[in-house]
């Protein structure tokens, strides 16, 4: 469980930092409409993230791993190729490209409400809304520059800080909620629907705000992988408990103090000035946490995308000797940075942020939504099929009520989102040109001049390795280096890498006597497994002697694949990717048309 409080429920888990103050900057705290709030807060955490991910998605798994590709390869099993398929994959892109788009926002948000509690200590109460972005960019700076050198030293300290924060929240709470018991009202529905009936379309303003409450609960499902379902199962109703009695403490403490503003904080100031250095230290501490987390799964997610061949190549460096999981991409993170600054830089203020933030993660939960109502069709699980109907008919209320923040800075989910998102069609685009002009040839029809070569000529003594796609098809630059140049090796090996469906699991086949000294190797790996692949060869006891591999010398008319030839020729070889020994390798270029 201290685990799960660190490492999946740090983004939720700094949503009271935030949440209230944004909206009752639309409002005032009368009685009515902090019953009313709480109550719409309340009913979001139970449907949205306790019914629609600890419930619902939990239950769906692939080897104990979840996330949005599983939900996309679960229901992909049903369903035969075609335009469903088609479209059931444009949905995963677009699910993973907007998650992505939120990694951006939530750092910039968690850093910079923790930040702007400094002002509640008398020495910085002056502090200029430009010394607060200066302090957090700083500490932004620090985050980001760190991931280089791996978190799984520090991740050990994340559970237990963040059990602090949630029993903090808890012990708040639980203080005004003493003085004011009768706020516990607000756990009935009635006030959410008299709220929402009373007030119109600042009712619907407000409900776009109230999703706050529920960002990060997707994590839930996309770390399940990482820890196991009952961890976090059992971490989540302490955090859920800790939550509500946190959000209705504050409400308590709002009615008390209409005119105070950065609830959290001046509750605690309130209680105890002695305290509120330690706590604006916890705090600062929990939003790093939460952004670290997301930084990591958004790691984990680009990994995935290179590995099912969505996303270029990227550079990798494992940060960990005993974690695996645990990756750098250089690439992503300096870009993930960049996004963060920009985000800093355009809204200055926590409260302007949330003008931002709530929309791609309302649309990955829907299209996550989506995706869990046709498993359950499929699965004839007709329970689980209409509590997803009702989930995504709340979710597209929430959505509707989203909309209204596009023109005062949503779309900029969109703006972030675009570029992986886009990045994939461009890749999975120019992969197919690219497949079409080879033109593989049969390993039927390959045979024919490379045995008639093999039994002719001289050969190299020594064993040289081919990478492949398939045993099936001999590239362009296997048939060139063999056919058209006479390089004929005493042994020749196909090594072709195969992805699963399946997330973990590493095995390999040897396929002998392909063609007179032509053998055959295939790895097969979970697409998010981390492969090393000269660790997966070395049980052949192969000494080889030589490794090739293809290179694509692209050109192109077509503007947008000048943009794919350009992030080819930018990103790593296949060779640099899979850390192969320099000293054996030779790249074989093939000048291409697309």
């Amino acid at each position: 469980m201290t685990k799960a409080a660190g490492l999946v429920f740090g983004d939720i888990g700094t949503s009271p930092i935030y949440t209230l103050v944004i909206i009752f900057t639309f409002l005032k705290p009368t009685p009515e409409n902090m019953l009313g709030i709480l109550s719409l807060i309340f009913w979001t955490l139970v449907i949205v993230v306790t019914i629609g991910y600890w419930w619902l998605a939990m239950s769906l798994s692939s080897k104990g791993e979840g996330g949005m590709i599983v939900l996309k390869e679960i229901l992909t099993g049903y369903i035969s190729k075609g335009k469903s398929y088609t479209i059931i994959s444009f949905l995963g892109y677009i699910g993973m490209s907007l998650l992505m788009g939120d990694g951006a926002i939530t750092p910039a948000i968690t850093i910079l409400s923790g930040v702007e509690g400094l002002t509640l200590i008398p020495v910085f109460s002056h502090l200029s809304t430009a010394a607060l972005i200066i302090i957090t960019i700083v500490i932004t700076i620090a985050l980001f520059s760190l991931q280089s050198r791996g978190t799984d030293k520090v991740t050990t300290f994340f559970g237990p800080i963040m059990v602090v924060w949630f029993t903090v929240l808890f012990l708040l709470g639980i203080y005004y909620i003493i003085q004011m018991p009768e706020i516990l009202k607000a756990a009935s529905p009635v006030y959410a629907i008299q709220f929402m009936s009373n007030h119109g379309f600042i009712g619907i303003i407000v409900l776009s705000e109230v999703i706050l409450c529920a960002t990060g609960g997707e994590a839930l499902y996309a770390d399940m992988g990482h820890l196991g379902a009952e961890p976090i199962r059992s971490a989540w109703i302490f955090v859920f408990f800790s939550l509500v009695i946190n959000y209705f403490g504050q409400g308590v403490f709002a009615l008390q103090n209409p005119d105070s503003s950065l609830y959290l904080f001046s509750m605690v100031n309130h209680i105890s000035p002695i305290l509120y250095i330690p706590f604006l230290i916890l705090t600062l501490l929990a939003a790093i946490i939460a952004s670290q987390a997301l930084i990591s799964a958004v790691f984990s997610l680009v990994y995935q995308g290179i590995t099912t061949r969505i996303f270029p190549l990227m550079k990798i460096k494992y940060t960990s000797s005993q974690m695996k999981s645990q990756i750098y991409i250089g690439a992503v993170n300096w870009a993930l940075f960049t996004a963060v600054i920009l985000i800093i830089l355009v809204f200055k203020e926590s409260k302007n942020l949330g003008a931002a933030y709530g929309i791609a993660v309302m649309l990955t939960m829907t299209i996550s939504a989506i995706l869990m109502i046709l498993i359950f069709y499929f699965q004839k699980n007709f329970t689980k099929f209409y509590f997803s109907v009702l989930l995504i008919a709340v979710e597209l209320i929430f959505l509707v009520a989203l909309v209204t923040k596009i023109p005062h800075g949503g779309y900029w989910s969109f703006i972030i989102a675009s570029v992986p998102f886009f990045t994939t069609l461009l890749w999975l685009k120019g992969q197919a040109r690219v497949r079409k002009a080879f033109r593989a040839l049969s390993l039927e029809t390959f045979k024919i001049s490379y045995e008639q070569l093999y039994g002719a000529m001289n050969k190299i003594d020594g064993t040289a390795l081919f990478f492949t796609r398939s045993l099936n098809e001999i590239p362009p630059y296997m048939a060139h280096c063999i056919i058209s140049s006479n390089i004929i090796y005493e042994k020749c090996i196909l090594i072709s890498i195969v992805r699963t469906d399946q997330p973990f699991g590493v095995d390999s086949e040897f396929h002998d006597g392909l063609a007179v000294g032509l053998s055959g190797i295939v790895i097969t790996a979970g697409y998010q497994e981390i492969l090393d692949l000269a660790q997966a060869l070395k049980k052949y006891q192969l000494r080889e002697k030589v490794i090739f591999y293809g290179m694509e010398d692209i050109q192109t008319s077509d503007p947008l694949l000048k943009i794919y030839s350009a992030l080819k020729k930018l990103s790593p070889n296949f060779v640099q990717f899979y850390k192969l020994p320099y000293s054996k390798i030779h790249g074989v270029v093939s000048r291409i048309q697309i």
